[in-house]
């Protein structure tokens, strides 16, 4: 949210604002060194080429970085300034980007004290909020020189914002659920179910799934039978799970929650604990309490028959803005009612259960910002007369969305065309920027260049040890040139699994090469070129080890799966081929890329 603030007052009560402070205290970040958001500093140091970049908080007294990279000193030891040399503060008061070219001239800071104690000249900074949308601080770069900020720049860092506001968020609810771990720490007769349920939860991201497991864990320990309901984006009743402690009942009580959805009324229970936000206990309730609710006969009928003589409805809440999601609603037969105690755990449930579901949801936010940032990291395939090119990437199916993984296609002026396959090595966000540097040296050395894969690659080795790139990276690159009716093909391999070829005749020949290094592991002044002939018609396909090992199989046999792919869907769509490549991969434990080119 945008905010206009002027008076000198206001903007101090912004950043004095208690929920904000207390937001960033259960952040739990200090001026100390942070390994994750030193990583984010360093990305963006890294992407946009900028001399200096900060991951800042701002409280009401100072600014201080648990991630930063290029800063000097006395300040990189320091890691927090006052609020006299903060530029992030206006991000926090304004709660937007705010930019600058040449703060110098900017009246709004042109007389900070971090222009002349740290050099800071042009200004980029993103907010970085907590789940409810409160700004913290701001994800910055900064340059010590005037500067004309880019549009993909500013994408860029606002991509990266988002990824460290999920970090900054999953801190914060980690520590909510700490605190409701030690409030439930003396409630030993209940520790059992709680721990259960905590492990339940957090053993899928699936809401749904979440759920269904709560209320099986806490029927019959806390109820005879419960149901889970929640709000969905429309703000209607949407139930989840209902279990009964009788397996032969648990389909009547589906049924119950199916008619009690219909039936709600203004008077109903499920929406006063969503208006107050507090629960609703009832240890005397009757089936004549509950014919003034509905006006389904079955519904009482069914209420006779699960048992129905207490129940108790609590929330289920965010963990930090404490917005209700839904409900969970315990019932018990006559006899057995409800304590204060009972009324406790119940909403310790209802925060778990909102944790669990925020959770999903920042897990999801996060692998998203993750995907957008790997394909942002990937080149658009160009077109190539003669040529039909296509791609794919994966990401691990047991790691982050994010990995060193590359594929590259672009044409040469002569007309010959360069393709590139690279593994970086690593699941995360270090790994895909490595893999932009590398994608970048190759297209920056080979464009426009007459040398031939061996000694281009062995360029790229050279600048990845002179630059001190921290890469250990397996590659094929190659160069096609229409030559006599078909192809003249020459490769280069470091370290990387060998190219396919399917002929026009139906036979698939795997391209294989005296192993040499890979990249950014050893010395190598000379890299081999290797030269094949190709006919018209022919298909090739370039690809990460992701898509043929299998720890339980040697590799060949994994290529041989490959080749028989190919072979089987010669006359296929280019697409169809990926998808195909891809489902017949047996393990998803490695990210996959692959670069399949069609030669007419």
């Amino acid at each position: 949210m945008v905010r206009v603030v002027t008076d000198d007052a206001a903007r101090a009560d912004m950043l004095a604002d208690p929920a904000r402070l207390q937001s960033l205290q259960r952040a739990c970040l200090t001026a100390e060194p942070d390994e994750a958001f030193d990583r984010f500093a360093g990305l963006v140091k890294r992407l946009l080429g900028v001399p200096v970049a900060l991951v800042s908080l701002v409280d009401d007294e100072r600014q201080f970085f648990p991630g930063q990279a290029g800063l000097a000193e006395p300040w990189s030891g320091k890691r927090e300034t006052p609020l006299s040399h903060s530029f992030c503060q206006h991000v926090v008061i304004e709660g937007r980007p705010k930019v600058y070219t040449d703060a110098r001239r900017d009246a709004q800071v042109r007389d900070n004290l971090a222009i002349p104690d740290l050099g800071v000249v042009a200004y980029a900074g993103v907010p970085l909020t907590d789940a409810d949308g409160r700004t913290l601080g701001s994800l910055c770069a900064i340059d010590t020189e005037p500067r004309e900020w880019t549009a993909t720049e500013l994408a860029v860092l606002a991509d990266l914002a988002a990824a460290c506001s999920s970090e900054l968020r999953l801190r914060i609810a980690r520590e909510l659920a700490e605190d409701a771990r030690r409030r439930t720490e003396t409630v030993h007769d209940q520790l059992a179910m709680l721990a259960e349920l905590t492990e339940s939860l957090a053993a899928t991201l699936d809401v749904d799934e979440s759920l269904r497991r709560l209320a099986e864990a806490v029927t019959p320990r806390l109820s005879d039978w419960c149901l889970v309901s929640l709000i969905d984006a429309a703000g209607r009743n949407r139930h989840v799970a209902a279990v009964h402690h009788d397996a032969r009942r648990s389909a009547a009580a589906r049924r119950f929650t199916e008619l009690i959805a219909d039936e709600m009324t203004a008077n109903a229970i499920l929406l006063d604990v969503r208006r107050s936000g507090q629960p609703v206990r009832n240890n005397r309730a009757t089936v004549d309490d509950m014919r003034t609710r509905v006006s389904n006969p079955e519904t009482v009928d069914l209420a006779l028959e699960l048992g129905y003589g207490a129940h108790l409805t609590a929330p289920i809440s965010a963990p930090v803005s404490q917005r209700v999601l839904g409900t969970i609603t315990f019932v018990n037969a006559p006899g057995r009612i409800f304590s204060d105690a009972d009324v406790r755990t119940a909403l310790d449930i209802g925060r778990r259960a909102g944790l669990a579901i925020d959770n999903s949801r920042l897990y999801n936010e996060q692998r998203h910002v993750a995907e957008v940032l790997q394909r942002s990291l990937l080149t658009d395939l160009p077109e190539i007369p003669g040529m039909e090119l296509h791609a794919r990437y994966l990401p691990a199916q047991d790691g982050a969305a994010v990995g060193g993984d590359w594929y590259d296609a672009f044409a040469q002026p002569d007309g010959s065309v360069m393709l590139a396959v690279g593994d970086v090595s690593g699941h995360d966000i270090e790994a895909a920027a490595t893999m932009g540097q590398l994608r970048n040296l190759v297209r920056g050395d080979a464009y426009g260049r007459d040398d031939e894969p061996g000694p281009l690659l062995a360029q790229l080795d050279r600048a990845v040890r002179g630059l001190h790139i921290p890469a250990a990276a397996t590659a094929v690159l190659a160069q096609a040139t229409r030559r006599d009716g078909g192809y003249a093909v020459s490769f280069s391999n470091a370290g990387h699994p060998p190219p396919l070829l399917l002929r026009p005749d139906g036979e698939v020949d795997v391209w294989w090469t005296p192993t040499e290094p890979l990249l950014g592991l050893l010395p190598r002044t000379v890299r081999t070129t290797h030269r094949r002939t190709v006919p018209a018609g022919s298909t090739l396909l370039l690809y990460t080890d992701g898509l043929v090992e299998d720890p339980a199989h040697l590799i060949d046999e994994g290529i041989g799966r490959v080749a028989a792919v190919l072979r089987a869907n010669a006359g296929a769509p280019g697409e169809d081929v990926c998808s195909r490549l891809i489902e017949a991969a047996t393990r998803r434990a490695d990210d996959i890329a692959l670069l399949l080119i069609r030669m007419s």
